[in-house]
């Protein structure tokens, strides 16, 4: 009998439908509610596709309807999530002191979507160190509001469900029916949400590309100037994209809701600030917010479909087709209209392979979301608005809702599934886990046509 051969592109959505599987059986057990009675298999398939894809959207309440043991199981689905099952699995391999065959290699470097396995063990340590070190300073940070106002135990489970929960962008939380609403107005759970939410969907390359340049500029007394050309061109992009979207964002949401009571319009001007700054960010697949989504005002919608769209950044617990994703097709369009053949980038010059791709994605994601709001529309009838905005939340693994997800009947729930998982592993790579092993066309050649285009 033939032995059937994966490849990673496979096995990696693979990895994660099974733990999907595995987690609705965890969550359907009595002991996984707070009555002690059976979940449901699709609210359980629901909650467990929403922990493992790290997107948010529930259609039960967190904080009630599971008890401690359903709520550990859903956090630890989303660490498994944020950090992928190959890295979480590989991270085993590392503690049993297991050796990396050159299939275990390939396997990690296409879940951390790397274009090289040099020093990839390496890379897998310091993310699992840096994963859990900033998990951990969060969880301190929160537990200095949520242990006085919740005592010890509450107070501890709950920073330590919050910090991870934001670090992997997922946007849930145990805390209560208001959730952030309570705490729109303080500080230090703001800033730390915020904060947990940009270091998650930054990207681990461009953590450890930071650290090294001011380590360096620090030894060698550069200024800042100095160490931000001393940093990689992805760096550079990934950071000023990232600052132009948070703070465009901030700035099209304080104009657009600023006298809206529903929104920001009764809050003072600095609550204003904050909270749009708050909202840009968690639209950028964190999923947890201080008002109600329902209330936005149409502008301020066609900037959320635009920012869970597009997402955070590649190598990161973030969703979307990805930020360096979305520069290079612009760059694509800038490039084509000023008749540029070369596509250059803080005097580097981007691939063609990276164009097709950056291309493809944004292609198939918006295919994807077209389909599937047309879809939720007919087996839903809902507004227009909200539909579209339920499933580019999804597909973007971001998790806000206009309080869509929980009225919506059996067939609405399993199409925001299959927009989780697909948003998760990305279009593309369905399509690659049921193609199977293709053969390659591109030794053909073909005499050039004449297309006419516009």
């Amino acid at each position: 009998m033939k032995k059937l051969k994966l490849s990673p592109v496979q096995i990696i959505p693979g990895s994660f439908l099974l733990t999907i599987l595995i987690g609705t059986i965890l969550l359907m057990l009595p002991v996984s509610s707070a009555a002690g009675t059976w979940t449901d298999p699709l609210t359980a398939l629901f909650t467990a596709t929403t922990s493992v894809c790290v997107t948010g959207l529930v259609v039960v309440d967190t904080y009630a309807h599971w008890s401690f043991v359903g709520q550990l199981f859903i956090i630890i689905l989303v660490q498994i999530g944020g950090l992928g099952m190959i890295t979480v699995a590989s991270m085993l391999m590392v503690v049993t002191k297991r050796k990396f065959s050159l299939t275990d290699r390939m396997l990690l470097q296409d879940s951390f979507n790397l274009n090289s396995n040099s020093k990839l063990l390496t890379f897998l340590v310091k993310v699992l160190k840096g994963t859990f070190l900033v998990e951990g300073v969060g969880t301190l940070l929160y537990a200095i509001k949520f242990v006085p106002e919740f005592g010890s135990d509450r107070g501890i489970w709950i920073s330590i469900f919050n910090s991870i929960s934001a670090f992997c962008n997922a946007g849930m939380d145990v805390i209560g029916p208001n959730s952030m609403g309570d705490y729109r107005s303080d500080p230090l759970v703001m800033t730390v949400t915020m904060l947990l939410i940009v270091m998650g969907g930054i990207g681990f390359v461009v953590w450890f590309d930071v650290m090294d340049r001011v380590k360096e500029g620090t030894k060698k007394g550069f200024n800042p100037i100095k160490i931000w050309t001393r940093l990689s061109e992805h760096t550079k992009l990934v950071v000023s994209f990232s600052f132009a979207l948070i703070f465009g964002g901030m700035l099209i949401i304080l104009i657009a809701e600023y006298n809206n009571p529903e929104t920001i319009g009764n809050m003072g001007i600095g609550g204003k600030l904050v909270n749009s700054l708050f909202e840009s960010i968690t639209l950028r697949t964190a999923g947890f917010t201080t008002f109600s989504q329902s209330g936005l005002n149409n502008g301020s919608c066609l900037v959320a479909y635009v920012l869970m769209f597009i997402g955070g950044s590649p190598i990161g617990t973030a969703g979307g087709v990805k930020t360096v994703t979305m520069f290079l097709l612009i760059m694509n369009v800038r490039s084509y209209v000023r008749h540029q053949d070369a596509k250059v980038i803080f005097n580097r010059r981007v691939s063609e392979d990276s164009m097709r791709k950056a291309s493809a994605v944004t292609f198939v994601g918006v295919v994807a979301v077209f389909i599937l709001t047309i879809l939720l529309s007919m087996v839903n009838p809902v507004p227009l608005e909200d539909a579209l905005f339920e499933i580019v939340s999804a597909c973007g693994t971001v998790g806000l809702s206009r309080g869509l997800t929980p009225s919506l009947n059996a067939w609405g729930k399993s199409l925001v599934i299959i927009a989780m998982y697909l948003g998760r592993i990305g279009p593309i790579s369905l399509v690659a886990f049921f193609s199977g092993n293709s053969v390659d066309n591109n030794k053909l050649n073909y005499s050039e046509g004449t297309f006419y285009v516009g």
